[in-house]
């Protein structure tokens, strides 16, 4: 258990947050979830003992055990994959050093022999001869090759160093696990591995960050929302808290019904949730909490949604997307060899590949950045296309223009107030206009390049990785706009709710040959005779 008590914090004379009362059990896991800039990770420092509170405390056993997602991805550069994941038990690990210090004594003394039969009852106790297994047991189910486990960290592309230092929080069953957004980089395997993972720990606290709501409804039994300067815990998971809350703001309104009626529509409500939830030991934990609740349990968040749609000036005609042949190299390394496919009027696709670069590079050549080494593509006459790049800096750098002045060119109305009015949907109102580009954050500068999307129109968009940098309330907007979008959509992505919910068209790239279905992204996973060949494929290119 870890819990606070009285806890505040500022930085330069702004309140992230105060008075935080709160406790996290065993066997539970808590996803904490805020606005970008809420305090989400200075939160998880606290609790890790890394940044000092400005006011309250931090209760945690000191004889238990936590383990924290590094990311530092260079700290261990000179180390064995393996040593580093053992290294995630910081006593076992020191005995493991003592010991093979003390046996490669060339003279070996009678307190050497004393002191190593120490050391072995001790690291017999903490399970030592199993570490090595259970290290390599994570590595591999999160997709790192066995032939990698004794290569040095340096060795490794980025994304496997992400790999290993999960697999080191992971280590050794920690009494309080603390992960900050344990998905990024990950796979649709290693993210499944881990969910089932998490969901099997049954003497672990679990604290999440995570921007990936099909990740936090799977693992959670509670939501922790940092908002408005407080920290408060709910019941359920990420669907059951935006849902709850939905519900909330309805019944609130209704000033003059009953509240017998309210607790009604609520315990309605949570009925159908808990039938909904799936047989994991998270969802039964779920249900039975849920079962508790009461409408007094129950808040209103003051989290705000940006207004996101997309309206076509046309419909587009039949003829939308030819690609023949295509093929393009970058760098030496061929990404597109001989693609082939067309795209009809209304098609949700999503492509997927193991290399992110092949579909940026496919959207940036369909969208006229870049030319291909060899095919062609022709868009049909009455399509219009609109495209929102993974890297937006071009549109940022070199432009010291307040947010009204930056908009306006890709208006098609240059009146101030029809310019504010887009950029009020994007949570950009009052003096926030008038702020400078040259000072947004990340996710600010996607919603701007979300409000120059809109303006377009067009009735072809396409995205990269559009959810990069947004927080939940942002990605929640967007995805909601896109299921309802009436024209065509081509995008990449990682977010598997995202992908789930908007895409009806799966096209994989592979280095033999692309794997195009007619489906939803759980039908495709789910598909035992597409995953199969999807491995024949990707296998082939060894």
């Amino acid at each position: 258990m870890i819990a606070t008590s009285n806890l505040g914090m500022r930085f330069s004379g702004r309140k992230l947050f105060e008075d935080v009362n709160l406790k996290f059990t065993p066997g539970n896991c808590y996803g904490l979830i805020g606005a970008n800039g809420a305090g989400k990770s200075t939160f998880v420092k606290i609790l890790s003992g890394v940044l000092e509170p400005t006011e309250g405390e931090i209760i945690f056993d000191k004889n238990k055990r936590m383990a924290v997602l590094k990311q530092d991805h260079f700290a261990h550069e000179e180390d064995e994959v393996l040593n580093v994941v053992l290294m995630g038990h910081k006593k076992l690990w020191d005995i493991i050093v003592e010991k093979n210090e003390i046996y490669s004594k060339s003279e070996f003394t009678d307190e050497d022999g004393i002191r190593a039969a120490e050391l072995e009852g001790e690291f017999a106790e903490l399970n030592g001869w199993e570490a090595e297994t259970e290290a390599e047991t994570l590595l591999m189910g999160l997709g790192v090759d066995i032939a990698d486990h004794h290569k040095l960290m340096k060795e490794l592309s980025e994304p496997i160093k992400v790999k290993v230092l999960l697999a080191q929080a992971l280590f050794g069953q920690p009494d309080v696990l603390l992960l900050d957004e344990p998905t990024n980089g990950l796979d649709i395997k290693a993210i499944t591995w881990l969910e089932n993972f998490l969901m099997d720990l049954d003497n672990t606290t679990v604290i999440v960050v995570s921007h990936d709501r099909h990740f936090l409804n799977k693992v959670c039994t509670h939501i922790t929302d940092i908002d408005y300067g407080k920290i408060k815990m709910y019941v359920g998971n990420y669907d059951f808290w935006y849902e709850s809350n939905e519900l909330m703001v309805k019944l609130l309104s209704a000033k003059n019904k009953k509240l017998e009626q309210k607790r009604q529509e609520l315990q309605e409500f949570i009925a159908r949730f808990s039938a909904n939830a799936s047989k994991s030991k998270q969802a039964t934990s779920r249900k039975k909490l849920l079962d508790k609740l009461q409408l007094e349990d129950m808040q209103v968040s003051n989290r705000k949604y940006p207004f996101i749609e997309f309206k076509q000036e046309r419909e587009a005609g039949n003829n939308l997307l030819k690609v023949e042949n295509l093929s393009k190299t970058v760098d030496g390394v061929k990404l597109i060899d001989n693609l082939t496919f067309t795209i009809n009027t209304g098609d949700k696709v999503v492509f997927l590949a193991k290399n992110d670069l092949v579909k940026t590079t496919l959207l940036s050549i369909l969208s006229g950045e870049i030319e291909p080494d060899s095919g062609s593509y022709t868009w049909g006459i009455t399509t219009s296309q609109a495209y929102m790049p993974k890297d937006n800096s071009k549109f940022f750098e070199n432009k010291d223009l307040n947010l009204i002045d930056w908009l306006r060119p890709y208006s098609p109305d240059q009146h101030d107030s029809f310019v504010r009015g887009f950029l009020g949907r994007m949570l950009f109102s009052g003096e926030e206009a008038l702020k400078s580009c040259t000072v947004l954050s990340g996710g600010e500068k996607v919603r701007c390049m979300l409000a120059k999307m809109m303006l377009t129109n067009a009735n072809v968009l396409m995205f990269d990785n559009p959810n990069d940098h947004l927080d939940l309330e942002s990605i929640t907007s967007l995805n909601k706009a896109l299921i309802n979008f009436k024209g065509t959509l081509l995008f990449g992505a990682h977010d598997h709710e995202f992908i789930q919910t908007v895409a009806n068209r799966i096209i994989e790239i592979t280095p033999n040959g692309i794997v195009d279905k007619m489906m939803t992204y759980d039908e495709y996973l789910e598909d035992e005779a597409i995953q199969q060949r999807l491995e024949e494929l990707y296998n082939e290119a060894k």
